[in-house]
């Protein structure tokens, strides 16, 4: 089977809670730690304030990119995957996309209505997805989003996966956060779904389910959590 460096680019970048923001002005490169979440068409939303010195540089020079990076194999840092991701930044007034990003850093609620603050999105143009040492692919932007038909099913259906998850299986829910990274008990709740996995939160604590085979649509959603829960509670009778 050949393999999908645009699924992996794509479940790097969703699973991410740091990047590094590449920025620049007058000719001067500058990066920064930002926090990222994703639309649901891969779009990285940043949340900005605008007395950050790369918020300045993006509203004067839109071209940025992004560095996503996952966890390495060993103790050279030169084998964690990682995907550069370059784009156009612009800023956007959209409650819903707000919303997911605050579902993805549900600590930042403290400052997210200051006045200086606001949401970015980045259009990808592009990306270099590098696997380890001497494993770079380069992905044009078609390759690397995911499938327009797809993103709009999800993100139809979104609103009622999330309300009847949370209200008729929060103990399938809880059972899968026990066995993921970071997770453990806990009132644990369906946050947002997307093509490649979901997110839980539980206060500020936010875990990922990442989907064995992608979901197209609101059966496939439950096909995935179905398949997680089993999983989960096989685990725990281990």
């Amino acid at each position: 089977m050949t393999e999908d460096h645009g699924l992996a680019a794509r479940r790097l970048i969703r699973a991410a809670r740091a990047a590094t923001l590449a920025t620049q002005l007058d000719g001067q490169p500058f990066a920064s730690l930002v926090t990222p979440a994703s639309a649901p068409d891969l779009s990285p939303l940043l949340w900005l304030s605008r007395l950050s010195e790369h918020t300045r540089h993006l509203e004067r020079e839109p071209r940025c990119a992004l560095l996503f990076t996952g966890p390495g194999e060993g103790p050279n840092p030169q084998t964690a995957p990682r995907v550069t991701l370059t784009g156009l930044a612009e800023r956007v007034e959209d409650p819903a996309l707000k919303a997911r990003w605050l579902a993805r850093h549900p600590y930042a609620a403290l400052y997210a209505d200051f006045a200086d603050f606001g949401l970015w999105r980045i259009a990808p143009q592009g990306a270099l997805m590098v696997e380890g040492f001497a494993r770079a692919h380069r992905l044009r932007e078609a390759a690397l989003r995911p499938d327009p038909a797809h993103v709009a099913a999800l993100l139809a259906a979104e609103p009622d996966i999330i309300a009847h998850v949370n209200e008729d299986h929060a103990d399938a829910i809880a059972a899968i956060a026990l066995h993921l990274p970071g997770g453990g008990p806990g009132v644990w709740k369906l946050a947002a779904v997307d093509t490649e996995g979901c997110d839980l939160v539980e206060g500020e604590r936010v875990l990922r389910l990442e989907f064995q085979m992608g979901a197209t649509n609101a059966d496939s959603v439950r096909r995935e959590l179905v398949l997680a829960a089993r999983a989960a509670r096989a685990a725990s009778h281990q």
